[in-house]
C-alpha cells in the first residue's frame, strides 16, 4: 500500500488526462522514478487545465533581502501558472517551524505532502531555511524529495532567519542538494558577484529594465548605487510604476528616486587617495560610513592594511606585478597597483602615512575630543594630499 498522505482529502472522479511528469527536467532514472509508485499505485492527480507541470522542488538562496524576494516571486508565478493563488498557495515562514526546543522541518513536509482541494497542484513555499543548517535537521525534507508529491511544487528559500536575527547564513547541506539534484529541481543563486561579474551584473540589469533608462540615466544609477547594486531592482519597479513600462527615463526623472550615495568598496578609497583626488576620497569615505555603515576604525583598518603593503615594497626591489603579489599574497591586479603606488609615493611619505594613520588612532580611542567621523575625513585629506605632492 502507498504512504498515508497526511491531510489527504477524498475528491469526486475526474476525467483522465495526459499524465504529468514530476519535473521538466532530467532523464534515465530520474524519468523512470516518476512512473514508479509505492505499491504500483498512482497517486491522486487532476489538471485544472493545458498547463505544463512545474519542477517539484526550487531551491532559492542568498542573503540579499531584495534579490531573494524577486526571486521567490518569480518561482512562485511559474509554479502556479493558471492555479488561483488564494486556493493554490501556502506560505510557511520560521514561525511555523518554532518549537520549544528551537526549529524543526517537519510543518513545511506536511505542507508539501498535503493534496491539494479545488486546484490542480499546491504550491509550498517554505522561507527561512538559513535556520537548518546540518543534515540531520533537514533530514525530514530530504525524505520527503526521495518520493515529493506530483501535485505539489515546493519552492524552498535558504535566507536567513530574521527573530532572532540570524548573523551568519548557514551553507545548505550537500543532503539537500543532492536530493534536489536527483529530482530534477533547479538551485537559484541570487548573487550580484564581485568585480566585474558585479559590473555586468547590474549592466544585464540596467539592459532588461522595465524603462528605458538614456545614457545619462545609466551613468547615474551607476555612479550612486555605488555597491549596492541589489537595490537597482527596486528602483526600477519604482520608475516603472510611475513613468509607465516603456517609457524613456533620463537622468532628472531618476534622481529624485536616487539616495544620495550607495557604499563603495574600500579600493574605490584607496584608489582615489592614491590618485591625490581628495574630494573623490572623501565622497567615497562618506558613502562607506554612512550607507555602508562603517565604523571609522574598520576604515582605518583598511587604511593601514593598504599602506602596509606600499611599505613592504619599498626598497624591496621589486620591479614587476608577479613578483609583488607573490610578495603580498594578493592577486596580480591590486599588487600591481600597490606596486604603482609605491614607486609613486616614495619612502619618505610612505612612512608619513604611515605616522599619520597612527596619529588617528590614538585619536580615535580618545586621545582627541574631535567626532570620529571628523578624525578619519581629516585624515583622508591628508593622505589623498601626500599623493598629491
Amino acid at each position: 500500500m502507498g504512504r498515508p498522505r497526511p491531510g489527504h482529502r477524498r475528491r469526486l472522479p475526474h476525467l483522465a488526462g495526459p499524465r504529468r511528469a514530476r519535473c521538466t527536467t532530467g532523464g534515465g532514472r530520474h524519468g523512470r522514478r516518476a512512473s514508479r509508485r509505492r505499491g504500483g499505485r498512482r497517486r491522486p492527480h487532476r489538471r485544472s487545465g493545458p498547463v505544463s507541470a512545474p519542477r517539484a522542488v526550487v531551491l532559492v538562496t542568498g542573503d540579499d533581502v531584495g534579490l531573494v524576494t524577486e526571486a521567490v516571486r518569480a518561482a512562485v508565478t511559474e509554479a502556479l501558472g493558471d492555479e488561483d493563488r488564494l486556493l493554490a498557495l501556502e506560505e510557511l515562514t520560521e514561525e511555523d517551524y518554532r518549537t520549544e526546543d528551537g526549529f524543526e522541518v517537519a510543518r513545511l513536509v506536511d505542507a508539501a505532502q498535503t493534496s491539494p482541494f479545488l486546484t490542480g497542484r499546491r504550491v509550498v513555499v517554505g522561507r527561512h531555511l538559513g535556520r537548518f543548517g546540518d543534515k540531520d535537521s533537514i533530514a525530514p525534507l530530504v525524505a520527503y524529495l526521495a518520493d515529493p508529491l506530483d501535485t505539489t511544487a515546493l519552492v524552498v528559500v535558504w535566507e536567513k532567519g530574521v527573530a532572532p536575527v540570524q548573523q551568519r547564513l548557514n551553507q545548505v547541506p550537500k543532503s539537500l542538494l543532492v536530493a534536489i539534484a536527483e529530482v530534477g529541481g533547479e538551485v537559484r543563486k541570487t548573487l550580484v558577484g564581485r568585480g566585474r561579474e558585479a559590473k555586468q551584473w547590474l549592466d544585464d540589469r540596467l539592459d532588461e529594465a522595465p524603462v528605458a533608462l538614456d545614457r545619462l540615466a545609466r551613468a547615474l544609477v551607476v555612479r550612486r548605487l555605488g555597491e549596492d547594486r541589489s537595490t537597482v531592482v527596486p528602483l526600477l519597479e519604482t520608475l516603472a510604476a510611475v513613468f509607465g513600462p516603456g517609457a524613456e527615463v533620463g537622468a532628472d526623472d531618476v534622481a529624485p528616486f536616487l539616495r544620495d550615495g550607495g557604499d563603495v568598496a574600500p579600493w574605490d578609497l584607496t584608489d582615489a587617495i592614491d590618485a591625490g583626488d581628495a574630494a573623490k576620497a572623501l565622497d567615497c569615505l562618506t558613502r562607506m560610513m554612512a550607507a555602508g555603515g562603517r565604523h571609522p576604525l574598520a576604515i582605518l583598518s583598511s587604511l593601514h592594511g593598504h599602506y602596509g603593503r606600499l611599505l613592504r615594497l619599498d626598497g624591496s626591489g621589486i620591479r614587476d606585478e608577479k613578483s609583488a603579489a607573490d610578495a603580498l599574497g594578493i592577486k596580480g591586479f591590486p599588487a600591481k597597483k600597490a606596486l604603482q603606488a609605491s614607486r609613486k609615493l616614495g619612502g619618505d611619505r610612505i612612512a608619513r602615512a604611515v605616522r599619520l594613520l597612527s596619529d588617528a588612532d590614538l585619536d580615535l580611542r580618545g586621545r582627541s575630543a574631535w567626532p570620529q567621523e571628523l578624525v578619519v575625513e581629516v585624515l583622508v585629506a591628508r593622505l589623498a594630499s601626500l599623493s598629491r605632492r
